[in-house]
């Protein structure tokens, strides 16, 4: 197989109008809020949620799969508050099984350490991303997501390309 085409993912500022096609930005906010419309709707089915802090190695900053859920929403934050990155490409045909999303149409976003992002059912993902050796993040989930509804898209089999993400500061 010949080598992918590379190309330079810039990602964007984490804003809760740029994040919408794909979930919700979650800020930081008082303790004692009132669930209100910074607060993320999640979505779990009839599953066991799970939240825990998964220890991740860095795997660099190429992106040459993409990975959805179609079942449950998913939230990620950074667990000693460092920012990251996260690619994402929207939710379309959420009930098929064969559909990809168009590596056109996937965007990176870099999140500060203080924040969190819930993906939206179906959202194509890749990351958490980072430069540090390993880092920690908060994940919440279902118990058994990673093995009854996980969907990857390889970027290079399906369309010869991988997405080099190309940070200021993560």
């Amino acid at each position: 197989m010949s080598e992918p085409e590379l190309h330079d993912l810039i990602p964007m500022e984490l804003t809760r109008a740029a994040f919408a096609p794909y979930g919700t930005v979650v800020p930081p906010m008082e303790d004692g809020t009132a669930f209100g419309p910074l607060d993320a709707t999640l979505r779990f089915g009839s599953g066991t949620p799970r939240f825990y802090a998964m220890r991740l190695p860095n795997r660099g900053l190429v992106i040459s799969r993409i990975t959805r859920h179609r079942q449950v929403t998913q939230v990620l934050a950074s667990a000693g508050g460092l920012p990251w990155l996260i690619a994402v490409a929207p939710p379309p045909a959420v009930d098929a099984d064969d559909a990809e999303p168009d590596w056109r149409d996937i965007r990176a976003f870099s999140i500060p350490g203080n924040a969190a992002v819930m993906l939206a059912c179906g959202t194509w993902h890749a990351g958490p991303l980072f430069q540090a050796p390993e880092a920690s993040f908060f994940n919440l989930e279902l118990s058994d997501t990673n093995i009854t509804d996980h969907w990857s898209c390889d970027l290079v089999k399906r369309y010869g390309v991988a997405l080099r993400l190309a940070p200021e500061n993560n």
